[in-house]
């Protein structure tokens, strides 16, 4: 899709978005790309730190006369008419002007809930990039949309947007699916010679997994081997179970284990790694949604947090025409998967803000519904009056283990993860016990409410889930 179609309808229009979060990282790659883009524009920003936020906006190129910091709703509704950038720190300001479709950035679950709640009363789309709050509210959120006629969407340049479409795109054309995922966010990276395995900027000596570069006759075997090999470096972010479960909610594909496989594999391995046990692989079931920890050697090309779909493949001569020219066919020619291996932040995060303005189209599903939970376990036995703090890269709670539970499997009673975070045990959590909305002595009121309304809005209709 190019620029003439998405403006084909509205020639000369100009989209101006709203940004929550506008310091961060996604934020920083959205407003850079957007200076290099016509019919696209940011018309209020909101950061709590206003000098840091100046800065960025001063160091993309912007000038500082630009740059209208306003603490009234007057002053923000004069900034914008003015054409200069409104900066704010109170979110509730961020209506206060005329623009189109808010991207929520925080990744606050409360904050994000209330932000994006208010720009869609206020007949604004949204964009959420906060997984966290998508993985509470996200279902209400979508409900709230249809009733006004807006659209509540993902990002493209995030993982589950660019999962979302190619599932999506592998559906349209018949193909079966048999899983999807996406790689954890830093590769794996081996020197043979050396033994000595990095991850980002951590390196530690995985003398066996120069041996296990082959997956064997025996897949299962090689990936429980490669596990142990790699031991020393931690497996499982939360964020990967945060976007997982957006996924899970917008496709209904579902987790074969809570936990998720986490295989450690290289990229033309997939389609051998990702199939059914009775047929070699490492599945329970069909239809899952899962991550893998992408295997390479130093100089190889990096699967980036990239995306993947592994389907079985059709007419045999089709597909081994499709190996000849490098797809990733498995060795007996039954499964391919088909890949991206990027995403792009906010590069690519201004095709949802225009789809979703100029078209009325979400870059993710059409059909949210309660597939999936995003849900915590107690790492240790906790006693009440913890507190479950979140922080970190990867938005951790303190002494929980993210899980996905496929949503038949999820008590009626459970605290999704993000309305846990920030509250206060009222009872002890026994080490391995999933979290309780019970067990929460101060749960925000707004993000439960959320919840229990998202859920019942939108259940996932029986016979519908895969299988």
């Amino acid at each position: 899709m190019n620029l003439h179609h998405l403006f084909a309808d509205s020639p000369g229009r100009t989209v101006r978005y709203a940004l929550s979060g506008a310091g961060g990282g996604f934020a920083r790659t959205l407003l850079a790309q957007s200076r290099l883009m016509p019919g696209l524009a940011p018309a209020v920003l909101c950061d709590r730190d206003l000098p840091r936020l100046r800065a960025l906006l001063v160091e993309l190129g912007h000038h500082d006369d630009e740059l209208a910091e306003c603490h009234d709703t007057a002053a923000v509704a004069a900034a914008v008419d003015a054409g200069h950038l409104a900066l704010v720190a109170d979110a509730s300001l961020l209506t206060a002007a005329a623009w189109d479709i808010l991207v929520e950035a925080t990744g606050s679950p409360a904050d994000g809930l209330a932000m994006a709640e208010r720009a869609l009363r206020a007949g604004r789309h949204v964009a959420m990039v906060s997984k966290e709050v998508d993985s509470v509210a996200g279902l209400h959120l979508a409900a709230l949309a249809e009733e006004r006629g807006l659209v509540y969407t993902t990002a493209d340049g995030d993982q589950p947007a660019n999962l979302i479409a190619l599932i999506t795109w592998a559906e349209l054309l018949g193909l079966e699916v048999v899983a999807v995922g996406k790689s954890t966010e830093y590769d794996l990276v081996l020197d043979p010679d050396t033994g000595r395995l990095t991850q980002l900027d951590t390196t530690v000596d995985a003398p066996d997994l120069a041996g296990l570069l082959e997956l064997g006759d025996d897949v299962p075997a090689t990936v429980a081997a490669r596990a142990r090999a790699v031991a020393a470096l931690p497996t499982g972010a939360t964020a990967d179970y945060c976007e997982m479960a957006v996924v899970a909610t917008n496709t209904g594909y579902r987790p074969d284990t809570e936990l998720m496989h986490y295989p450690v594999a290289r990229i033309a391995e997939l389609a051998d790694v990702y199939r059914p046990v009775d047929e070699g692989g490492i599945l329970t079931r069909t239809g899952v949604v899962d991550v893998f920890s992408a295997l390479r050697l130093p100089g190889e090309a990096s699967f980036a947090g990239g995306v993947f779909v592994v389907v079985r493949t059709g007419d045999p001569v089709t597909w081994e025409l499709l190996r000849a020219k490098g797809h990733v066919v498995s060795r007996d020619g039954r499964f391919a998967a088909v890949y991206l291996p990027y995403h792009l932040m906010g590069v690519e995060a201004p095709v949802s803000l225009l789809s979703a303005v100029l078209h009325g189209r979400p870059s993710g599903g059409t059909d949210a519904r309660a597939h999936a939970v995003l849900a915590g376990r107690a790492r240790t036995d906790l006693p009440a009056g913890t507190v479950l703090g979140m922080g970190g890269h990867h938005h951790d709670v303190t002494g929980v283990q993210a899980v996905l539970l496929r949503g038949e499997d999820a008590p009626g009673d459970v605290a999704p993860l993000y309305l846990a975070a920030h509250t206060t045990l009222a009872r002890p959590v026994a080490a391995g016990d999933l979290l309780r909305l019970d067990d929460l002595a101060d749960a925000d009121a707004h993000l439960l409410d959320a919840w229990t309304a998202g859920r019942s809005a939108r259940p996932a209709p029986e016979g519908s889930v895969q299988a």
